[in-house]
């Protein structure tokens, strides 16, 4: 396995190892999948500036699982369907930083804290900096959380369920503000234990390089 590719369980899901295969062999190409993730992410931080509405909320929550779907797809249509390019990297991270700041700065509006939207949106993007400058210097990246991509997700998802359930109790909605300042708190986190462990990868190598 490549120690650069995010280890995800589902990438063995049966319905999603199928619908890989279904789509390699089609016209779809990976980088087509990853810039769909961007657009489903786009879709969620539009239905988010509406955290009053339930209809909205079960939009966004579906927006941000096709987003994820979309993360573990492209990867399985480029690797195991054959069809990586040299744009590949490019589009593999790129949709991505896009995704998680529509969603967290939409997520800040809506709750009526855009300051704080941002923050979360920024640390998640220092988190992803911190993980490939580990590649660009010659050591393995780094997808070690507290807080990471799929951790931020998981969270944004089950503040928009729990949004639904303040909605419906006619309740001031909390829960979405309340999973902002955790991703963001969360997000600055993982910079600091990610740049350690890239920190201490760099010193192991160069020990091992001293005593070869």
């Amino acid at each position: 396995m490549d120690e650069n590719r995010r280890p995800i369980k589902s990438r063995s899901n049966t319905v999603i190892v199928a619908l890989s295969r279904f789509l390699a062999g089609t016209s779809v190409t990976p980088n087509q999948i990853s810039c769909a993730s961007a657009v489903f992410a786009a879709i969620g931080a539009v239905a988010l500036l509406r955290i009053d509405s339930v209809i909205d909320m079960i939009i966004a929550i579906a927006c941000i699982q096709l987003r994820l779907l979309c993360n573990v797809i492209d990867g399985l249509v480029a690797v195991e369907g054959g069809k990586k390019s040299i744009a590949g990297p490019i589009f593999n991270e790129f949709p991505d930083r896009i995704a998680d700041s529509v969603l967290l700065v939409a997520a800040g509006y809506g709750v009526g804290l855009p300051s704080l939207g941002w923050a979360a949106a920024l640390f998640a993007a220092l988190t992803a900096y911190v993980r490939v400058f580990g590649g660009s210097v010659g050591v393995p990246q780094r997808f070690i959380g507290p807080m990471a991509k799929q951790h931020r997700m998981a969270l944004l998802t089950l503040a928009c369920v729990a949004t639904i359930v303040e909605i419906m109790l006619h309740r001031h909605p909390v829960c979405l503000a309340a999973a902002l300042a955790i991703i963001a708190a969360g997000s600055a986190l993982t910079c600091v234990t990610r740049t350690r462990a890239l920190v201490q990868d760099l010193h192991r190598i160069t020990e091992e390089k001293t005593h070869a």
